[in-house]
């Protein structure tokens, strides 16, 4: 098997235990450029481009977010980190919680935005399947350029037009492999909510007021599974709180370092 190069980058400078941001589907680490802007100095702050998104190629990966979980940690050890505070949105907080059940020495403490620990409903993952097979035979990005509706919320949708064509243009520069190869390992993943259970480090649960995605219900799920975890409920913000809000989202991800550090 080819293993795949992963894209990383530096995005501050700093000392310490480094902060480490994963991306949302479909898109890459220029997502969290909002919110490490508001992020006190302090920690190294590594921003990945997951298998097939951005920069970073398929190689032969198996469609699983266990392997991705996998060369994002080699990746990492391979660049000299020994541990690092985890935070991902959506698909990274899959590939996050993934990182914590295979490699729970290497997680420090994890941040879980805008996403959940449960496994896909047989509906959820048959769409996600229809995606995927539809990307690959049209050889387009058609069937998920509708996602930025469903991304942002109403007030984005008032206030924030101007997200809008910013997310449009994350998502059309995607591969039509890798999104289809994302759509087929976020479908095969399991229930990781005991991942959160035996999780030692601190969690940081963040969701958008408006997310309809990945609601309330999954946040305060993930929240009450942990031993130590915190909940932040971001208003007038929706499956992208990190780019609607994220004043708020790094005020979450700064705490939560200091208590993992």
């Amino acid at each position: 098997m080819t293993t795949p190069t992963l894209a990383t980058y530096l995005l501050r400078d700093g000392a310490g235990v480094p902060l480490v941001l994963l991306h949302g589907f479909p898109l890459d680490h220029r997502m969290w450029a909002a919110m490490v802007a508001e992020l006190p100095q302090g920690p190294r702050v590594i921003a990945v481009d997951l298998p097939g998104h951005g920069h970073s190629d398929l190689g032969q990966l198996p469609a699983s977010l266990d392997a991705t979980a996998d060369v994002v940690h080699t990746t990492l050890r391979e660049q000299g980190e020994g541990n690092a505070v985890v935070v991902g949105l959506s698909m990274g907080g899959y590939v996050a919680l993934a990182m914590a059940e295979r490699h729970p020495g290497f997680v420090r403490g994890l941040g879980l935005v805008d996403t959940k620990s449960t496994a896909d409903t047989d509906d959820a993952r048959a769409a996600r399947l229809k995606v995927a097979a539809a990307v690959m035979s049209s050889q387009t990005l058609d069937a998920v350029m509708g996602m930025p509706a469903k991304l942002l919320g109403p007030t984005s949708e008032l206030e924030r037009r101007s997200l809008y064509p910013t997310v449009y243009a994350w998502i059309h520069s995607q591969s039509v492999t890798g999104v289809a190869w994302a759509q087929r390992a976020m479908a095969a993943r399991p229930d990781r909510t005991d991942v959160l259970r035996s999780f030692s480090g601190p969690v940081a649960v963040v969701v958008g007021q408006e997310d309809q995605l990945t609601p309330l219900d999954d946040a305060q799920h993930m929240a009450d599974a942990a031993t130590d975890a915190t909940l932040t409920v971001v208003p007038d913000a929706a499956h992208l709180s990190a780019v609607e809000e994220p004043v708020i989202v790094a005020k979450a991800v700064a705490d939560l370092h200091r208590r993992a550090t």
